[in-house]
């Protein structure tokens, strides 16, 4: 009776252990392919490896998978019915991987907010040399200027110090904040005179103004040690508006090296004052602080080299 019992659970045992995973998938590309060479070259293994897997599949399961013809094979019935199974069973597991990896990229992916003229006009136009160093990794640029939360979907920030940080925010400096008058180049003679850098800022310049930098003049002259021009001008709504508008030749404003160094190098504009930092900087801000070595270091150090 003992032995009988024994005897029942093991065959149980045999007849629902499924075979090695190798196994099935040398049988499944050579169903698949009708071919044991194309399998194997598909698999990259040895046309002996695939052969000897699909006959040690034959033995286990009791049934001829294959007809073997010169040297082409031919599913058997009991073939078609392995195979249809197993080709769905690959299929899940493909699926359901994907659909890890999927998910595991979009744990990857960060958000990171940037002060609107800055995302513009410095960061967005070298952004491909950070992507092309990190393929793998998907940041989303996201324009975002004064008070913010981390907690709201963003994982870093990049901002001027300029307003209080949220609490606990850890902040790496990336530059200091370079200012003075920007132009067209065709102006200067006429709004500035001949040797601009010693005259300063004469009276009756159209000065240009925003109303998201209000002090962006005051601030200037403070740091540069000259007055407050008194020439008027045009006010627009925001900052990278008003840069624009010195493009076109509509007056003069008050732009940020960083913001303006791509139009300088272009001859699209010209800083005949020069620049002088206003005592405000740059940071990369972080929920915790960034640890060497991390991708966030990667950026925080690439971020340092464009500046």
């Amino acid at each position: 009776m003992i032995s009988d019992k024994d005897g029942e659970l093991e065959s149980h045992i045999n007849s629902t252990r499924l075979p090695s995973l190798l196994a099935l998938r040398c049988f499944e590309a050579a169903a698949r392919l009708e071919h044991f060479s194309r399998a194997a070259d598909e698999l990259h293994l040895t046309h002996g490896a695939v052969s000897r897997a699909v006959r040690l599949l034959e033995e286990e399961l009791g049934v001829a998978l294959f007809e073997r013809r010169s040297r082409r094979v031919y599913l058997t019935d009991a073939g078609r019915t392995l195979a249809k199974a197993v080709g769905q069973g690959l299929d899940l597991m493909r699926q359901a991987v994907a659909e890890l990896r999927a998910s595991a990229c979009q744990q990857r992916r960060w958000v990171l907010s940037c002060e609107p003229t800055l995302l513009m006009r410095w960061l967005i136009p070298r952004w491909p040399d950070f992507q092309a160093r990190h393929p793998g990794v998907e940041v989303h640029l996201v324009a975002g200027g004064g008070p913010f939360a981390f907690g709201s979907g963003m994982d870093l920030a990049i901002r001027r110090n300029d307003f209080p940080w949220p609490p606990g925010c850890h902040a790496a400096p990336l530059f200091a904040e370079q200012v003075g008058p920007v132009c067209r180049p065709d102006k200067v003679a006429a709004w500035f005179g001949v040797a601009p850098a010693q005259a300063g800022c004469p009276p009756g310049v159209p000065c240009l103004h925003t109303r998201t930098r209000p002090g962006a003049w005051a601030q200037w002259a403070a740091a540069a040690g000259q007055p407050l021009p008194e020439g008027a001008g045009q006010t627009f709504e925001h900052f990278y508006f008003s840069l624009q508008a010195a493009v076109a030749g509509l007056g003069v404003a008050i732009g940020p090296w960083h913001m303006v160094r791509d139009d300088l190098d272009s001859g699209v504009l010209a800083a005949p004052l020069g620049f002088v930092e206003d005592g405000s900087r740059y940071c990369l801000l972080a929920p915790q602080p960034i640890q060497p070595g991390s991708l966030q270091a990667d950026l925080l150090a690439w971020l340092r080299a464009q500046a």
